[in-house]
């Protein structure tokens, strides 16, 4: 796996949500095999490469110990970061969002965004704590992605919701088809569905074709 983490470390971050993102993330990192690869992006008005892919475990925990909370949020800046990042080597891509707030100041559009997430294989999953403000940037892209938002009660939860994040990843099932006498450009939307069984199935809507 090739496990990105983009992370809001906003000044609404600052204190217990950053002691608590540090204790999920060394938690994750723990979580994973010697042949998966990890890496950190973290973001405020400016997006950083804490740490690119690799199998180093240690270099991301250590670049959250060093961080500090403070600045605006550059949401949809951060996430489109963390897309190019899981492309940029071979595997399957899972790409955890942390944010707690609204995008402030990102010079990247909602809708320019949605569109490079239909084409990526890279899957979102969102992590925020639950407030009146609906985070429904990531609740798109997630949805978009075959992911899945998860709203928390406590900043606390974040160990166990990571943790989750990561296990039904693993247990994902890659399905290939040929589509025939459809047109080569333009959004497809597909519907997966398990026939004679009770289940949840999260899976992308859709793929966008063409250039």
């Amino acid at each position: 796996l090739n496990v990105v983490l983009a992370f809001d470390l906003s000044e609404s971050v600052a204190g217990e949500g950053l002691v608590q993102l540090q204790r999920a993330s060394a938690a994750l990192m723990d979580a994973l095999t010697p042949d998966d690869q990890a890496a950190l992006v973290t973001f405020n008005q400016k997006v950083r490469l804490a740490s690119a892919l690799s199998t180093d475990r240690r270099a991301i925990v250590d670049a959250l110990d060093v961080g500090s909370a403070s600045g605006s949020t550059s949401l949809a800046d951060g996430i489109y970061a963390g897309i190019t990042v899981g492309e940029s080597a071979p595997g399957r891509s899972l790409l955890i969002v942390f944010s707690d707030g609204v995008d402030i100041t990102s010079w990247l559009t909602d809708t320019r965004l949605a569109d490079t997430a239909k084409r990526s294989d890279v899957v979102i999953y969102g992590a925020t704590t639950r407030s009146r403000v609906k985070p429904e940037l990531l609740k798109e892209l997630t949805a978009l992605t075959g992911g899945h938002l998860y709203e928390v009660d406590r900043i606390q939860d974040l160990r166990e919701t990571f943790l989750s994040i990561l296990s039904e990843f693993r247990a994902r099932y890659l399905l290939n088809y040929s589509a025939t006498g459809v047109a080569d450009t333009g959004w497809h939307t597909l519907q997966v569905r398990v026939k004679g069984r009770r289940a949840t199935v999260r899976a992308r809507p859709g793929y966008l074709a063409g250039p």
